[in-house]
């Protein structure tokens, strides 16, 4: 039978915190599920019973469902004593009482179906987590692949579907309903087409409905003026008729087609779309199928994107829509497995460097390795956090892989975020983010790029134009300190960065050690932060954040604070993550920039380079225990004292033995 912690597990955030609010459970943290979760099972009042209390009855008979337990009947109370694990018979219908040490066994399926481990019903509602004998130098994209998670509930794409509409029209689709509607439209592509192609097709079909909804939104606001509906200029974006998602439905053949050229004419419409779309090829017939089964995929994936209006005022938060992208991004980085790492890096990792940049309004960030954007989102989201406004902020990126910088772009817009510039292409080999013939400055820079990259452009670095290699250049099969030299050469005056790194850059010789020397001799390294192994998709290894900044202020000029923050952290099955209550020991030990005993440590650079420049944590913070000092005159007095208690009871048990007639000398 389930544990109660997890049959919590099974239900949604949503219906956790209204549980807690209903039974008064304190709660430490509303926002991340598991901390609801571990407060609700530790609280007496939070029995079964009274958890699920308020739950619909098709609610409970989906969490039946997903258990593998008979979800027939049509009282609330049988339903709930049935995934409680008591008898729902009649005779004590609503009064069974739960065994959570597990000691009976739950009710047996019916319909025939074999059951199943409760881990894999919980596999079924809850989303996958997104992700060893570590080696510094191994490359970042390594994880085994995996197969496709299981849908995010046992419900059907229709099912899913159908609920988030009817939610919707009564005014209350919450978040939570909004992303499992969305991660639906996965399993309409699952088993059919692998499921690191399957996103390109999900993230595309989304921003047509978005911007063709917003569209219509828009129109209705000009009608009421009086004004033309059709004039490019009165809209953020202009939809021409054959990207209207009115007109893409009626279609019912050559869906294929009718797609490609919806989003060809809204690119063409829209210079700052070019691009955004393009990448995405509705009539590929190696991944969707001959004619006839692209028709029928492509019909059930726009019927299931038309049951929810992504208009602004048919959303209940302010970026309620973005957000939801957020965690699409998330479900198809751990589908994707090691691949996921090439453009997504987990959410809080995300959150310590912006927390330790602390971007604020007026500034300009960039992230040179972008990704899917989150790094970018994140820092707009702090400063609006703070009060500030995202519509103060210059959001700058750069991004080689041409579908993953698509979807960085429609993360962007789909925030809200109009102030970006968002480049295709190779950073090192082409930094795009140019302005009077030379790099731009930022006053932040955060990023994650890909660790010891091997073809990075070592054969050009050497006469590169934008002298960006003042330190040295990096050995042909490790481009991590090219990536942090470039954003070396981005830095304006008092800016700081925020880089994710292997901890080999910290300790390997020859052209990295003379690197790192002139990085410390310019006094550009102000902290240096060890993280647990195996936060990373695709890597077990653990990193490091290199934190840098121009113009230290006085009290920091001439050293750099360690800080161990390998322990803690938050064990999962794949993958490892850091708690919000680390992030914010990270971030409070950086501001204070002060010594904690066997955690961080203030370090001068003259110590440092005593060491050859070698910035290996473990150097400069002991985290042993302090091993209690030893007083050897005293412990062999102790001995001898000892070795005569001994003697004396040889002796005593010797003349026992004798008189007992056993001899003995």
């Amino acid at each position: 039978m389930p544990r109660l912690p997890d049959l919590l597990r099974l239900l949604t955030r949503d219906e956790l915190l209204a549980a807690a609010d209903r039974l008064g459970v304190a709660l430490p943290e509303r926002r991340a599920k598991d901390p609801i979760v571990e407060a609700l099972a530790a609280a007496p009042a939070a029995t079964p019973e009274a958890v699920l209390a308020d739950l619909k009855r098709d609610r409970l008979k989906a969490l039946c469902r997903a258990l593998d337990l008979d979800d027939s009947g049509k009282e609330k109370a049988e339903i709930i004593a049935r995934l409680a694990g008591g008898p729902a018979t009649s005779e004590n219908r609503g009064q069974a009482k739960l065994d959570f040490a597990g000691t009976t066994d739950p009710p047996a399926p019916r319909r025939g179906r074999p059951p199943k481990a409760l881990e894999d019903a919980v596999e079924a509602l809850t989303p996958a987590p997104v992700s060893g004998t570590p080696t510094s130098d191994a490359p970042r994209r390594g994880r085994p692949p995996k197969a496709a998670s299981a849908p995010a509930t046992s419900l059907t794409p229709d099912e899913v579907a159908r609920q988030a509409h009817d939610a919707q029209l009564a005014g209350k689709l919450t978040r939570e309903q909004l992303e499992r509607y969305l991660w639906a439209a996965a399993d309409i592509l699952r088993g059919s087409i692998d499921s690191s192609d399957y996103k390109s097709f999900i993230f595309g079909l989304l921003f047509l409905k978005r911007l063709s909804d917003r569209f219509d939104e828009e129109c209705e606001q000009l009608r009421a003026e009086g004004i033309d509906v059709e004039d490019p200029d009165e809209h953020q974006f202009f939809v021409p008729v054959r990207a209207r998602w009115s007109v893409i439905q009626k279609a019912t053949t050559n869906l294929g087609e009718v797609l490609n050229k919806a989003a060809a004419a809204l690119e063409e419409s829209n210079g700052s779309l070019q691009g955004v779309l393009g990448g995405v090829d509705y009539n590929d017939q190696n991944k969707l199928g001959d004619v006839k089964q692209r028709d029928t995929t492509l019909h059930r994936l726009v019927m299931h994107f038309a049951q929810i209006d992504l208009r602004n005022r048919s959303l209940s938060e302010p970026d309620m829509l973005g957000r939801a992208y957020e965690y699409l991004i998330e479900k198809f980085a751990d589908d994707a497995g090691k691949k996921g790492g090439e453009f997504y890096t987990p959410n809080q990792v995300v959150r310590l460097l912006v927390e330790l940049l602390e971007p604020a309004k007026g500034m300009r960030i960039c992230d040179p390795t972008c990704g899917s954007g989150g790094m970018l989102v994140q820092s707009a989201q702090f400063v609006a956090e703070r009060g500030g406004s995202a519509k103060n902020l210059s959001l700058y990126g750069q991004e080689k892989n041409l579908g993953t910088w698509a979807i960085c772009k429609m993360n962007v817009l789909l925030h809200g975020i109009v102030d970006h510039r968002i480049e295709k292409g190779d950073t090192l080999r082409d930094p795009k983010l140019l302005e009077a013939g030379g790099l731009m400055l930022f006053d932040r820079v955060i990023a994650n790029p890909p660790f010891s990259l091997d073809a990075w452009g070592h054969e050009v670095a050497e006469h590169d134009p934008y002298g960006r290699f003042r330190f040295g250049i990096p050995p042909k099969g490790k481009g991590d300190l090219a990536f942090v030299q470039h954003m070396v050469a981005t830095l304006a005056k008092n800016g700081r960065a925020a880089i994710v790194m292997p901890h080999g850059v910290l300790f390997r010789g020859a052209s990295e050690g003379a690197i790192r020397k002139g990085m410390l001799e310019e006094d550009l390294v102000e902290a240096v932060i060890g993280l647990p192994s195996n936060l990373f998709y695709g890597t077990g290894i653990p990193a490091a954040v290199l934190l840098l900044r121009r113009g230290k202020p006085t009290e920091r000029q001439g050293k750099v604070l360690f800080v161990e923050a390998s322990r803690e952290y938050r064990e999962g099955s794949a993958q490892n993550f850091l708690r919000p209550e680390d992030v914010k020991k990270v971030v409070a030990t950086v501001r204070a920039y002060a010594d904690v005993e066997r955690y961080a440590r203030v370090v001068p650079i003259a110590e440092i380079a005593k060491n050859e420049f070698n910035l290996n944590i473990s150097r400069y913070v002991e985290t042993a225990e302090a091993q209690e000092k030893v007083d050897v005159a005293d412990a062999v007095r102790k001995l001898r004292d000892a070795e005569r208690a001994r003697d004396e009871a040889k002796a005593v048990m010797d003349r026992y033995l004798k008189e007992l007639g056993y001899g003995g000398t």
